[in-house]
């Protein structure tokens, strides 16, 4: 008798054990066997197949480096002559992008001329395709003028070349 209620509680176990890994439940990123009556309405039953997590470990917390207290300039990297010759070099490009951008100015205000440009063939007989251009060329200009003065911060933040 005590054989045959050892067996039929190991297979009770056994059924149950079964039945709590067939239901699984995702609640956000997280996932259970176990669902309370609070997370049921956010809870989403899955069907089929196993699902593993796997814990991972946190990063190890290493201090942050002590910060330089912003001067306006930029901070000495690396060897004096290499960060001279980068500088130079920045400033270089700097400056051809603020002529690119400057000349492109230009060309936009001989066309933009003070905010009556010349029609162009089908702006002639429809009138708002020439007030879209209007505005078109007015917000091109203005974002060059943005980025013209955006350059221009740049190379006022370099250090002086000697």
């Amino acid at each position: 008798m005590k054989h045959a209620l050892l067996i039929f509680l190991a297979a009770v176990m056994v059924v149950a054990n079964v039945r709590a890994q067939s239901l699984i439940y995702r609640c956000g990123n997280e996932y259970t066997n176990t669902i309370t009556e609070a997370q049921k309405g956010s809870c989403k039953l899955l069907e089929g197949g196993n699902v593993t997590v796997v814990q991972g470990q946190r990063p190890a917390i290493t201090p942050a480096p002590a910060r330089v207290a912003n001067t306006g300039q930029a901070a000495p990297r690396g060897d004096g002559n290499d960060q001279r010759s980068r500088d130079t070099d920045t400033r270089l490009i700097l400056e051809s992008e603020l002529k690119r951008a400057e000349a492109r100015r230009d060309e936009l205000l001989r066309e933009y001329k003070n905010g009556e440009p010349d029609k162009l063939g089908p702006e002639t007989r429809n009138h708002q395709k020439y007030l879209d251009r209007v505005a078109e060329l007015k917000l091109g200009l203005d974002r060059l003028e943005s980025d013209i003065g955006g350059i221009r911060r740049e190379i006022a933040r370099l250090p002086v070349s000697k």
